[in-house]
């Protein structure tokens, strides 16, 4: 290609608080329209905002995490812009002093390669309130429940070069806020989303082109293809003879495709001063150095740890500190099962999370608890049951008969490790099958998984498969 696309991502994510950024109003998501308003968030006369300081410590936990600079000094700012779901005519924000700057976040490429994309800026801001269009005739309904929201606004460098770059970034950030507990990341709830600026260049060119910005998009998958939507339709437009035009444009997932909402507003048209309200944030050493004592492991130095600790693939490792929920539970479990990390990995990995993802649920909404899945790996490793088995037990657990032990009781699946029963059943198997023993003596060693084959469904499964293996050696090979 002789495009290359340059990519920056501002991401809004909803700040864990139970009230609101400037009110006591609660933040709590699902309550009736304009319930969750007070006085403040309506924008009412003689009323005046009050910081709350827990958004200042999640916005200062971000930046430590982000290697970024927290400001000692940051201002709010009135960014003044007139629509039906921002009762004051103004939104608070900040604008050339932001509380967080210059940072930056690692991310894993496809082909295993690390990239680093910058972190500009992440500010504090309130959001505003939501239109609502279905079920009105002619009409706009106006909720100004989420009006006064905390939001953290974190603006990334154009630093990405590709839809699936911009995921991976994405990722990583969402699973970072997740960690640091200051967003729940629930992109249903609008809690996470995404403005995407997008612009092409020809490859070589140092100058940026001219950029869209793509508005809400609320799931990656949504972000890649809208993103991949707006290179091509960049690239058609230039390669026609016309030229991009710097707008906002909306994603519309049904038909795939974005389209024009208006042209793109520069800083200047929103008339931004300081807040006269609002007094400067100070942070001090002190309340820095208490915020950093707070943080959590945070996921790469977990998945650094897991390949150390447990033995894991970079691959393994990724996936299972991926969510802070997930990397608990595994460690859970081999804590308490002792077994191998790789084998607990396994099972963490593949039937658990297949089945998580089968009923649509969270781990830690898990059926199987940590302590309940330990109890099975423990009846693996030490023969009581066989790997194939363990499934069938995985699978009556997760319909609730009980632990692994009792589902072994019940279900008398207790694996066969007498070496004397074993030999017999293969001896009968070998009587069965004279024509396939002659062969696998002339030669056709395939057919050895036949014979291995038939003694597990004469034990219906229970012989312990390294048991027939090597008995069923010996005895062929007599």
């Amino acid at each position: 290609m002789q495009w290359e696309a340059v990519i920056g991502l501002e991401i809004h994510a909803q700040l864990a608080t139970k009230s609101k950024i400037f009110s006591g109003a609660s933040t709590a998501y699902g309550a009736a329209p304009n319930t969750q308003a007070c006085a403040v968030d309506l924008g009412l006369p003689g009323v005046l905002p009050v910081l709350n300081e827990e958004v200042v410590r999640m916005a200062a936990r971000f930046g430590l995490a982000t290697h970024s600079t927290v400001a000692p000094r940051s201002v709010f700012a009135r960014k003044n812009y007139f629509y039906p779901d921002l009762p004051k005519g103004y939104q608070i924000s900040q604008y050339e002093l932001p509380i967080v700057h210059t940072g930056y976040l690692d991310i894993e490429l496809d082909d295993g390669e690390t990239k680093r994309i910058g972190i500009t800026r992440a500010h504090l801001e309130e959001d505003a309130g939501k239109s609502l269009h279905e079920g009105f005739h002619g009409v706009t309904g106006i909720d100004l429940n989420r009006a006064g929201t905390p939001l953290l606004e974190i603006v990334s460098e154009p630093d990405l070069r590709s839809a699936k770059e911009a995921v991976a970034y994405m990722k990583k950030l969402h699973s970072l806020v997740r960690y640091l507990e200051i967003c729940d990341g629930n992109m249903q709830e609008g809690s996470f989303r995404c403005d995407a600026n997008v612009s092409i260049r020809r490859k070589g060119e140092h100058r940026f082109g001219t950029r869209a910005e793509i508005k809400n998009i609320n799931s990656f998958r949504f972000v890649e293809r809208a993103i991949n939507f707006e290179i091509e339709r960049q690239i058609e437009v230039l390669e026609s003879g016309g030229a991009v035009v710097q707008e906002t444009r909306l994603y519309d997932a049904n038909k795939d495709e974005t389209r024009s909402m208006r042209t793109k507003e520069e800083a200047n048209d929103y008339r931004y001063f300081p807040d006269p309200d609002l007094l400067p944030v100070e942070i001090d050493e002190a309340f820095i150095e208490a915020v950093r004592s707070s943080l959590p492991e945070l996921p790469d130095a977990k998945k650094a740890r897991f390949m150390q600790q447990y033995g894991l693939s970079a691959y393994d490792a990724g996936v299972l500190t991926a969510s802070r929920e997930m990397a608990d539970y595994y460690e859970a479990v081999v804590e308490a099962s002792k077994v191998d990390g790789k084998l607990a990995a396994n099972w963490v990995m593949g039937e658990l999370s297949a089945a998580l993802n089968k009923d649509g649920i969270e781990v830690e909404a898990s059926p199987i608890d940590a302590a309940a899945l330990a109890g099975l790996l423990v009846r693996i490793n030490d023969n009581t049951i066989s790997g194939k088995i363990a499934k069938t037990v995985f699978e009556a657990m997760w319909a609730g008969e009980g632990d692994a032990d009792a589902v072994i009781e019940a279900k008398g699946l207790k694996q066969i490790t007498d070496t004397g029963a074993i030999e017999q059943m293969i001896r009968e198997v070998i009587e069965a099958n004279p024509e396939q023993v002659e062969q696998y003596r002339s030669g056709k060693d395939k057919l050895f998984g036949f014979f291995v084959g038939q003694v597990m469904k004469a034990s219906k499964g229970k012989a312990n498969p390294g048991e027939v293996n090597k008995l069923l050696k010996q005895l062929l090979d007599e």
